[in-house]
């Protein structure tokens, strides 16, 4: 009986599939670095090596695209974004991947994203950095809010007290913008952040109180390592808005010594009367001054001013 690798030999085009497979493999076996490989692995012999074809085969296309990176994105290897290498294993040799420097890379940045939660914050505010603020023109009451800002990063995650800061200004000098900046900080040391758009955030706090998930919520704002409260002051105040939400997350934070920010178009005195508006009518002083106690407890204040609006420098 004729053996299959005699019948295989007399197929049609048998001799241009030889051929080309010859071709292909002088090709694999001349590339300089599947070459080193086969000198420092000596006792490989040429059938052996034969028989590993297919694994040089891939390492060697793998390294070429690799010297001619299309993106992570479009990286053609069999495992996007990693390099194949060729190991020796006892008696054969295997092919093992680790990721590359953009791989690592994008891996970092969804691990540092992961540690900064945020609500109706704008994705461009999201990727803030320090470097980037540093670049921009600046006067010496943004110079010295940076400063301050970046302190605070160093301080984080540190076993000294640390105290929040309340940032205030007109708008668009870049409040917003430092809070995304310092978030990132804390993430490229470990520390979880949550930033809020105050407004909004508490529009849909009352939404929450129908669907089940206010408790939740309000656990994750007492309890999170670093909370930043942005544009605290613009909120449609209610008694229950002040007492039942800022006044209990704020006070749980004071008790437990957990960092806030703020940012805000209100200095001290004027959210201190923003808080006082009572839905009865009239002015509830003591309960704004209650919570304005909680908020100089957690901050110190620093203004931000400059005659440049910052949103139109980017």
């Amino acid at each position: 009986m004729e053996s299959i690798k005699e019948s295989v030999k007399q197929m049609p085009g048998f001799e241009k599939f030889q051929e080309k497979y010859e071709l292909m493999k002088q090709q694999v076996l001349t590339d300089p670095k599947v070459m080193r490989f086969l000198r420092e692995n000596p006792d490989i012999s040429d059938a052996h090596a034969d028989k590993l074809l297919s694994s040089f085969y891939t390492f060697k296309n793998e390294q070429q695209a690799c010297s001619n990176c299309p993106g992570l994105d479009r990286c053609p290897n069999l495992m996007q974004g990693y390099r194949s290498e060729l190991t020796r294993v006892r008696q054969t040799v295997e092919l093992r991947y680790k990721p590359c420097e953009l791989k690592l890379h994008d891996e970092h940045k969804k691990s540092m994203a992961s540690l900064i939660k945020s609500y109706f914050i704008p994705k461009e505010i999201l990727g803030a950095t320090f470097d980037r603020l540093y670049k921009h023109s600046i006067d010496d009451t943004r110079r010295n809010a940076i400063s301050k800002a970046y302190e605070f990063v160093q301080m984080a995650g540190t076993n000294q007290p640390l105290k929040g800061i309340y940032f205030y200004g007109k708008f668009g000098v870049g409040k917003t913008y430092l809070l995304g900046a310092i978030a990132n900080g804390l993430a490229e040391k470990g520390i979880h952040s949550l930033m809020v758009h105050t407004p909004e955030f508490l529009r849909e706090m009352k939404q929450s109180l129908s669907d089940g998930s206010f408790d939740t919520k309000m656990e994750l704002l007492k309890t999170v390592p670093v909370l930043m409260l942005d544009d605290i002051g613009a909120e449609n105040m209610t008694n229950w808005v002040r007492d039942e939400i800022i006044g209990v997350i704020l006070q749980y934070r004071m008790m437990e010594k957990l960092p806030t920010l703020y940012t805000s178009n209100c200095d001290y005195d004027m959210l201190q009367q923003h808080l006082s508006y009572s839905q009865k009518g009239g002015l509830d002083e003591v309960k704004a001054l209650r919570i304005m106690e909680r908020i100089k407890h957690l901050s110190s204040p620093v203004f931000m001013g400059g005659n440049k609006n910052f949103r139109d420098e980017f």
